[in-house]
């Protein structure tokens, strides 16, 4: 499944404002999976959000999914490094992303939800509530696993 290309344009507007902020390109400096940026992660997942909502006709709201999912691992740090405040990264992330989305952007409550409860179900107690929140769960899901198994090395065509 692919965009359309007024529908990249679409999503390019709308994702305009997080993709200029110094704090988001700060996130192409970490790395999530393999090779993988956090902002590499955080622009796939985006765009699986927004494209299963448009072909499955989901019906979610298009702007909150958006920001829910450009700001679901809005973190800001290497989760790889030996760092104590990094311990359980996969349980406590939600948390720093949620707070980061709030300091840097105008988030309501229905994303900060869907930012908390996108670890489930490693974060057993934050289900998600939402459609947008549902939404994003699995596609981050999918995302990761292929990711974690598809894209792990750089591939250089010479």
């Amino acid at each position: 499944m692919e965009l359309t290309g007024e529908e990249q344009a679409q999503l390019d507007a709308l994702l305009q404002i997080y993709r200029e902020h110094v704090k988001v390109q700060e996130m192409k400096q970490y790395m999530q999976h393999g090779v993988i940026s956090t902002y590499e992660h955080v622009e796939r997942v985006t765009r699986v959000c927004f494209l299963v909502n448009r072909r499955w006709h989901l019906g979610a709201n298009e702007f909150a999914l958006i920001q829910g999912a450009y700001m679901h691992d809005f973190y800001l740090y290497d989760w790889h490094e030996n760092d104590k405040s990094h311990r359980l990264h996969g349980y406590h992330h939600p948390k720093r992303s949620c707070e980061n989305a709030s300091i840097y952007f105008q988030v309501e409550e229905d994303v900060r939800q869907m930012i908390l409860t996108h670890m489930w179900p490693l974060t057993i107690t934050r289900v998600p509530r939402s459609k947008e929140a549902w939404i994003l769960c699995l596609a981050d899901k999918y995302v990761s696993l292929a990711e974690t198994l598809f894209m792990r090395k750089r591939v250089l065509c010479g």
